[in-house]
């Protein structure tokens, strides 16, 4: 297979200005994409602001001979948001796909999470997503064309503590991509999520959480978080951001030199016509069992 490039693609990464999003953002330039390394330079919990971030990997991408451009918006502010969508069309004529990485973290027990900090979280994932997307739409639309490559976590299937508002808000997200991969399907518009696995500042900041929930010690987490390194995230997401690729409605599990597809099923479970309490409790190991258990297909691509 030729290798696969971006020459005359225009691509907007979000939160590009570190961990995920840079090696994203670094490798589709080094592709062959002109990119819009879309940052706001905020604290892991949203606050603050500084261009620094993203102007750093524009440099760092345009000295190794690639093309780039820095936004600094929010996307959690709807004009924000579509002027980091403007910013691609006015510095390379159009956008053909958008890479919502931006996020913020806030872990705390359940008890202590505030409506407002839940509706922080959704504001910059859920909303930030929404809002990307939304501006980038109209011209997959005229185009007939476009990608949307979303960010989720495996942290919205549980397991983790002290994660309830963001993973509510991943949850949403992984929601959404399914939604709009059936509704682009008729424009040509493919809509995929990754769930990454990498050291990340996040990934830091609740590491000794981690360390207990999994009780290893913290060397050993240490040693986790090496084979963890962003850029190993960063194909998966080029990937889905192609041309070339086939899948919508899907996510993709990535890092840790590993690949894999998440996916909702169905199991077999009971049928009966009108099953009663009893029915469900007396019959509950058949309807968890996921033997011969179907995956819950998104809507095929027509085009």
């Amino acid at each position: 297979m030729n290798g696969l490039r971006f020459d005359g693609r225009a691509v907007v990464v979000t939160g590009a200005g570190r961990g995920i999003g840079r090696s994203h953002a670094l490798l589709l330039a080094a592709r062959g994409a002109g990119v819009v390394v879309a940052d706001l330079g905020g604290d892991l919990a949203g606050g603050g602001a500084s261009p620094e971030p993203a102007d750093e990997v524009v440099a760092e991408i345009r000295a190794a001979g690639g093309t780039a451009v820095a936004c600094h918006a929010s996307v959690a502010d709807e004009a924000g948001a579509a002027s980091i969508v403007g910013a691609a069309v006015e510095e390379f004529g159009r956008v053909d796909a958008v890479v919502n990485n931006a996020g913020i973290h806030d872990p705390a027990p359940f008890e202590r999470v505030s409506t407002r900090r839940f509706q922080t979280m959704l504001d910059v994932h859920l909303f930030g997503t929404v809002l990307v997307t939304r501006a980038a739409w109209p011209h997959f639309v005229a185009a007939g064309y476009g990608r949307v490559v979303n960010t989720v976590s495996e942290a919205m299937l549980g397991g983790i503590p002290e994660l309830t508002s963001y993973a509510a808000a991943k949850g949403a997200v992984f929601g959404l991509t399914r939604a709009l991969a059936t509704e682009g399907a008729a424009h040509g518009i493919r809509v995929n999520a990754i769930a990454p696995r990498a050291a990340t500042r996040m990934a830091a900041s609740h590491a000794e959480e981690l360390s207990s929930l999994l009780s290893i010690s913290a060397a050993e987490m240490a040693a986790i978080n090496a084979s963890m390194p962003p850029e190993l995230c960063a194909p998966a997401a080029a990937f889905l951001a192609h041309e070339s690729c086939p899948l919508s409605g899907e996510v993709l599990q990535a890092g840790m030199g590993g690949l894999a597809r998440l996916a909702v099923v169905h199991t077999p479970g009971l049928v009966k016509a009108a099953p009663s309490v009893e029915d469900i409790a007396a019959n509950l190991d058949t309807v968890m069992d996921v033997t011969g258990a179907q995956v819950t297909e998104s809507t095929p691509i027509t085009q």
